[in-house]
Order: structure tokens, then sequence, then C-alpha cells
């Protein structure tokens, strides 16, 4: 068995200079892709799961499909994380089902619409940080808010974003917050705020530092090298699957993503795990698009779902490779969580944060 916390694998990560992309998924389908790819390319995985995902396929469907991934690939390192917890009642509701990764985003009150203030997001997070480590669970936070700095709003994903206009200040994480947040919560990755949002239509043009701040991202790392940084809403959307979907029927209108270039770059100033859902939701629905227009009287779901893993699989194994993750699972020695619970009570995982480098 190879199930892993998303520190011990991000730890890995950092002392190799990778990421690891995080693929959402809500059904078996989209987990076996994943895995072939992984197994293809000797990569260890993060699959996620929104809340949105646990109401669909329902806790105990997922709970048993990731033992089952898990038991038919076992040299491959995985970990499965909670996206976007609300409350500490999912988070826990997650462990208890066995996720050994949970993400409290405190950014946002419980209503996952409204947004918090600092003091909402240290406190809840640091309660779910105290129970998760009990049991040797990690815990991703997240400071500012997810949205676009082109319109100050942001994108609904299953049911989690925030609503209405918010600041420019609050749609760029603090440096300086961040400090303090990581020491005041001990999380073991910090998700950021630097223009990226849920869904397709992230920016309505090839984004820049106006609209993209990767220097947000160079800032906290350079201040706290130490600490796993995590890029949300970070899909693509190649053009090639834009394209595919409209020509056979569909209706997306032009929009870009987020470039592997400045992934990459950001992978360079700490980013350790990159959140990807829209880029495997359009690999899997442009081909179902177009067996549907090619072969009008085609009614078996496996002649549409099977060319959509191939499509999904490779889009997978991409980004591990473009993300330097393949070729690592093999050097993995999977931690068990006890053990991971014993250090944290020893506190041998607390966040390193050292004094920042005085400018020349």
């Amino acid at each position: 068995m190879a199930r892993i916390t998303l520190r011990q694998l991000l730890d890995h990560a950092a002392s190799h200079g990778y990421a690891v992309p995080a693929f959402n998924i809500n059904n078996m389908e989209q987990g076996i892709a994943i895995m072939q790819a992984a197994a293809a390319v000797d990569a260890p995985v993060i699959i996620q799961a929104s809340r949105g995902a646990r109401s669909y396929a329902g806790d105990l469907m997922l709970s048993h499909m990731i033992d089952a991934l898990e038991r038919t690939y076992p040299d491959i390192p995985l970990c499965m994380h909670q996206d976007h917890g609300n409350d500490e009642a999912t988070c826990a509701s997650a462990i208890a089902h066995g996720f050994t990764s949970v993400m409290m985003d405190g950014s946002l009150k419980a209503d996952a619409k409204t947004a918090a203030d600092y003091d909402y997001n240290v406190a809840i997070t640091r309660r779910v940080v105290d129970l998760a480590h009990w049991v040797g669970a990690s815990v991703e936070g997240e400071l500012g808010v997810l949205g676009s700095l082109e319109h100050g709003g942001g994108e609904q994903e299953d049911g989690h974003g925030v609503e209405g206009k918010v600041s420019h200040d609050q749609l760029l994480t603090d440096p300086d917050q961040a400090v303090d947040f990581v020491r005041a919560t001990k999380v073991d990755a910090l998700a950021i705020a630097m223009g990226t949002s849920h869904g397709a239509y992230k920016f309505s043009r090839k984004p820049d530092g106006d609209i993209l701040a990767m220097r947000v991202v160079e800032e906290i790392h350079r201040r706290l090298p130490n600490t796993h940084l995590v890029m949300h809403g970070s899909s693509s959307v190649p053009q090639p699957l834009q394209d595919m979907f409209n020509q056979f029927g569909g209706e997306m209108p032009q929009t870009w993503g987020v470039p592997v270039e400045e992934i990459v770059r950001g992978i360079r100033s700490g980013v350790r795990k990159v959140n990807i859902d829209t880029d495997c939701r359009l690999a899997m629905t442009a081909v179902f698009r177009k067996v549907a227009a090619e072969t009008r009287s085609e009614f078996d779901p496996r002649k549409f779902l099977k060319p959509a893993m191939d499509a999904m699989r490779e889009l997978c194994r991409e980004r591990f490779e473009q993300f330097g993750t393949a070729g690592h699972a093999s050097r993995i020695k999977v931690v068990p969580m006890s053990e991971m619970a014993r250090r944290y009570r020893a506190g041998e995982l607390d966040p390193r944060i050292t004094r920042e480098p005085v400018a020349a």
C-alpha cells in the first residue's frame, strides 16, 4: 500500500525541485486515467475531491474507489486530499473516510461564499491543523481570496467561491501576513492568491504580470523558503481542447488559462502543489462531443468513456512530465500516518521560518 500524506510528498518534492499536480476527481474513470498516467511515468499522485465531488459520488463510494486505486497501483504513492474544506466538520469527516490531507479554506466563511477576515482564517485553520496533526494528516491553508484581478470577483466551482466584488488587496496574498499566518497556524502548505481563479474563464487575454501576479509567489517564497506553496485554479485550458470542444457542437467562448511556463516559473519559487480540474473536464467532454458527433448511433457509454479516459491520461502524463514529477514515485518510501503524528507531536515538523535576508 502506498497512501501518503501531503506533507511527506511535498517535502520530497521540495528536496528534489519538482511539483505535484493535484487532479480533482468525481468518478472512477478520472481516477483510473490519473493512475495510469502516473504509472506510465513513475510519478507520485495527489487526487483531490471537493465537497461537490463528495456529494456527487458519496463518501463511501469515493473511499472505496481510492482503496481500489491504491491496491491496483501499489507502487505509486497516492495522497487523497480534501479540496476547499469549508469548516472543521468537512475536514474531520474527510480524514475519517481515509483522506490523508485536507485543505481548510478559511479565506471564506463556512458558507464558502463570504470573504472572511484574517483573524477568523487563522483561528479556524489552526483548529483544523490541531485535529489533523493529531492523527498524522496534513493541512493546506489559504491566505487571500481566489479571484480575478481583471474584474475583481471570484468564480463558483462546485458551489465554492467568493460572491460579489472584493478588493484588489484581498485578491493578492500579502507576503508579511503570509509569514504570520504560517507561524500561527502551522499549516503544511499554503495556497496563495495571485490572480488565478476556478473554472475555464480565468483570463480574457493571455495573462501578463498585471493579471497573473507571479511576483507574489516569488516574494512569499523569499520570505518563507521552507514553506510549500500551492497554486489553485491552475488549469491551462489548452487551445486544442477548446477547439475540439467547439468543433463538435460546443459553445465555449475564447478563454485563457494559466500558461504552463508560468507554473514552471512558480515551481522554481517554492510551488509544490498545482491544482488542475478544468483541463481534465475539458479533455473528457471534448471527446464526448466528438464521439457523439461522429458516431451518432452510438449508445454504449463505454465507447464515450474509453477515449475520454485516453485524452485525460495524456493530459495528466504531460503535466507530470512538465512539472518534474515523473521519475520520483519509486524514490519515495512512504511513512505511515502514525509516524507523521509522532513527528508532529515532537515538533519535528513545525514551520521553519528563517530571518529574511537583508537587502543589499
